[in-house]
């Protein structure tokens, strides 16, 4: 089989080329050219460029969760080593480190896989109502999430938290789209 891949026709586009009968000494040029985008069988497919809600649901609250646990087991792991005291064997410093780290980082993937939830929640609600994927539904989703977080904690502190979750998400958009601007992969 013999694939030309890369070939430009002159007018800047790629294309991929196919003879099928090269390695049979057939003295056919017949090239066909082949797709060098995904395929997609049907047109609906192909204007999805987002994961489904429950992806999202799944991804949002696994990515807290796992980043989360790695900050908290972190800050146990301090608070562990700081706990021993100078007469400590090493068994025990260990237990100590070992337990901290266990119970923060606990603590934290808990919290952080909730607000992961919330807002993977939130943002699928805002494209199912506004029937559009943008950076609005994801800024919204973000206030709405602080918001919601720290809602028991009173007006005030659901009203910093809200406008701390839009920020985080809106600066998270912003370099998402930087990255994909200005980093080639």
């Amino acid at each position: 089989m013999a694939y030309h891949a890369g070939d430009n026709d002159g007018d800047g586009q790629n294309r991929r080329l196919y003879n099928p009968y090269q390695d049979l000494q057939v003295p056919s040029q017949k090239l066909y050219e082949l797709p060098t985008s995904p395929e997609f069988l049907f047109k609906e497919e192909s204007l999805a460029q987002r994961r489904s809600w429950g992806e999202n649901l799944t991804f949002y609250t696994g990515i807290g969760y796992l980043s989360g646990s790695v900050v908290g087991a972190g800050k146990g792991f301090i608070e562990g080593v700081k706990a021993s005291e100078p007469g400590d064997t090493l068994k025990l410093r260990v237990n100590r480190i070992l337990n901290g780290s266990g119970h923060a980082g606990r603590k934290f993937g808990n919290r952080v896989g909730v607000i992961g939830l919330i807002y993977a929640g939130l943002e699928s609600g805002m494209v199912a109502i506004r029937d559009t994927d943008d950076v609005i539904n994801s800024v919204v989703a973000g206030l709405g999430t602080g918001a919601f977080y720290r809602a028991a904690a009173g007006l005030r502190s659901a009203a910093v938290a809200g406008v701390i979750g839009g920020a985080v998400v809106g600066l998270g958009v912003a370099a998402k789209q930087a990255m994909k601007r200005y980093v080639p992969i």
